[in-house]
């Protein structure tokens, strides 16, 4: 047999916005996640579902740093791209972006099957902040967006079990410590795309496992599921039962029929073929199914509403299309973690490909009719069976080492990696793509003792599981130990004992303000809200004494800190202190869309409500508004009782009563 599927690197030239540096603080708190549910609704649930919601839940995104650096000002640029292609699919795919598949094109019918972003802009939806729209991504780690949404993961050529190739993938999730990997091939004259996908955990204790395969199709579609009733869960944080495919007298398998973003977890029998399929007004479209294990399938809309046409716009470039996203996951919801047991790994198969049903059938009243067709027309092009059958193929391949490496990831899987000792055939951390951030970790790991820094500057990231909070505790006392030993105590839960070492570290740090910025977090936990903010002047104070240049990280550091004060000091009515923190930031830092909302935040307070509104009506834009947030709409209402403008509308819910 000759295989004609090839693997090639390629350059895509895209209007991007640059990701900027990191947020240089540590996030002792989580960035404002959406999906918690109102308790109320925790009775009446299933058992497992009920258990798997409540199962460790994430406390921060440590170790990982916010990215928020980026701003809206996109220029073109040149990504690296992996092209996977035979003579029916082309599949690009960007290593430097977590994977991202952000095209799946179908060469007899010439149609892109997924929705594809013609730019990159990052916005706040990552766990961690930076996201952008588009594509398949590979969501691991903890309910939301992955932290790898714009992070670069490894990537090799390995052999397929037809004897072609196949483009691997891997990293170390940090989350919660574990690798994976996705494997991404097509066999010979097949329509559909083969992604095997494995997570292990190596460790000795039981982890918690998320999964969520997310599909961008346009929105101009009916989604259709093998389910009879959905899961709903709004931006009001409610989660209720619901028929499918229409309750209140709508049908909510088309994406515009809904009025606010929304989710719509599918219910899917057991015995059930698993699969989501979106098929536009002629019966077109893409479809994804999988072996069993990955058990859910979801529709997430952003709906008709002014504020979901805004984040639209907002996540791509004027003129374009809309978009919705079909997914599927581990579990029911994507508000629940699955145990993976010690030394122990899951894996499952996926495939995607197109799908054309009889248009009258799929779009029809009859919804038992609808998914008879679509799953009618899955069985003929992809039987049930041989997905089952490509799984069992693929299976010995997962642990086959990679041949010629394509683009490479992080260095952290392979500090883990040396600590234990891990055999973890298939995906090797080499010690060559150890770097600057590992350094000091691996300093600790072979010598005992956290170095400190040659030169003055904001501290580095911090790693906080156990196994690393168990070497800082034993190692001697130096301040950058102390500083790093109290961020894992606190990540722990053991708060109080994370305050001691920040105050131990106070005595001889020469750089006071990390710590004084850690103990103002703690303060606002205990509800100090007034030393709080005395401490975050404080550091405010000692950072701008030893800031050393104008350069990148230590701009960054002042942004994060001054807003992070600002926040501080208007809560306890300081306002002439929170100006006088307004003041010393950089003249490019209070230009950004950020900081103009926060000077309308300090206007008001001063009671210059009029300034306050000239800054709206000037214009700007907030780069890194978090999925969600209604502080532009609340600040508004405070400035006026005229309509919010469009251009501010984010609103992601009902309006309150």
């Amino acid at each position: 047999m000759v295989v004609v599927t090839t693997i090639r690197r390629d350059v895509l030239t895209l209007p991007a916005a640059e990701l900027g540096p990191n947020n240089p603080l540590p996030p002792l708190r989580p960035l404002d996640e959406m999906h918690r549910i109102d308790e109320r609704d925790r009775e009446g649930l299933p058992r497992d579902m009920a258990r798997q919601i409540g199962y460790e839940p994430l406390r921060s995104v440590l170790p990982e740093r916010i990215r928020d650096g980026y701003g809206r000002q996109r220029a073109p640029r040149e990504t690296d791209a992996i092209v996977i292609e035979n003579d029916r699919l082309r599949a690009t795919v960007l290593p430097g972006y977590g994977g991202r598949v952000v095209s799946l094109f179908h060469k007899p019918s010439q149609r892109e099957l997924l929705y594809r972003n013609p730019v990159l802009q990052p916005a706040c939806f990552a766990l961690n902040g930076a996201w952008f729209s588009g594509g398949i991504e590979w969501n691991i780690g903890a309910t939301g967006h992955t932290t790898l949404s714009c992070s670069p993961v490894h990537a090799a050529r390995v052999p397929a079990p037809d004897g072609g190739e196949m483009l691997r993938l891997w990293e170390w999730e940090r989350l919660r410590d574990l690798p994976f990997q996705v494997d991404l091939w097509l066999p010979d004259g097949s329509d559909f795309l083969y992604v095997g996908v494995r997570v292990r955990n190596p460790h000795e204790k039981p982890a918690p496992v998320y999964w969520w395969s997310n599909i961008a199709v346009p929105e101009e579609r009916r989604v259709l599921a093998p389910a009879e009733e959905a899961w709903h869960f709004g931006y009001e944080r409610r989660l209720r039962r619901v028929p499918v495919p229409s309750y209140e007298e709508v049908d909510r398998t088309y994406p515009l029929n809904s009025t606010f973003p929304a989710d719509y977890f599918y219910e899917v029998p057991d015995g059930r073929r698993r699969w989501i399929a979106a098929l536009d007004d002629e019966g077109d479209g893409l479809v994804q199914t999988s072996t069993d294990v990955l058990r859910g399938r979801k529709l997430f809309v952003w709906g008709s509403g002014s504020g979901g046409r805004r984040w639209q716009e907002w996540l791509t470039a004027p003129g374009t299309g809309g978009y919705c996203e079909i997914q599927a996951g581990l579990a029911r919801t994507q508000l629940e973690h699955v145990r993976l047991d010690p030394e122990s790994e899951v894996s499952w198969l996926e495939a995607y490909g197109p799908l054309t049903g009889n248009a009258a059938a799929v779009h029809g009243a009859d919804w038992e009719a609808a998914r008879a067709e679509v799953e009618d027309r899955l069985e003929a092009s992809l039987p049930r069976i041989d997905v089952d059958a490509a799984y069992a193929a693929w299976a010995p391949y997962a642990d086959t080492e990679p041949g010629e490496v394509l683009a490479v990831g992080s260095g952290w899987g392979a500090l883990e990696v040396l600590r234990a000792a891990y055999k973890l055939p298939g995906t090797p951390f080499d010690e060559s793509t150890l770097g600057e951030a590992q350094a000091p970790w691996l300093e600790l790991l072979r010598s005992g003792a956290f170095p400190e820094p040659r030169r003055v500057g904001p501290p580095g990231e911090t790693l906080v599981a156990s196994h690393w909070r168990d070497m800082l505790e034993t190692a001697p006392a130096v301040p950058l130990a102390e500083y790093h030993l109290g961020v894992a105590q606190w990540h722990a839960g053991d708060l109080a004992q994370a305050v001691r070492s920040w105050e131990r570290a106070l005595e001889l740090a020469p750089s006071l303000w990390p710590l004084l910025r850690c103990l103002a977090v703690a303060d606002q936990e205990a509800g100090h809200r007034e030393r709080a903010a005395d401490r975050y002047a404080e550091a405010f104070d000692d950072l701008c004494r030893e800031r050393r240049d104008h350069g990148v990280v230590w701009t960054a550091a002042t942004a994060a800190l001054g807003r992070e004060a600002i926040g501080a000091l208007l809560a306890v009515r300081r306002v002439g202190d929170a100006r006088a923190v307004w003041e010393r930031l950089r003249p490019a830092t209070r230009g950004r869309g950020r900081f103009r909302l926060i000077e309308a935040q300090l206007l008001v307070a001063e009671g210059e409500v009029g300034a306050a509104r000239a800054v709206f009506d000037a214009g700007f834009e907030v780069a890194d508004l978090r999925e969600g947030a209604e502080v532009i709409s609340e600040l508004w209402a405070r400035v006026t009782d005229e309509p919010l403008p469009e251009r501010y509308e984010f609103r992601m819910r009902p309006p309150r009563e």
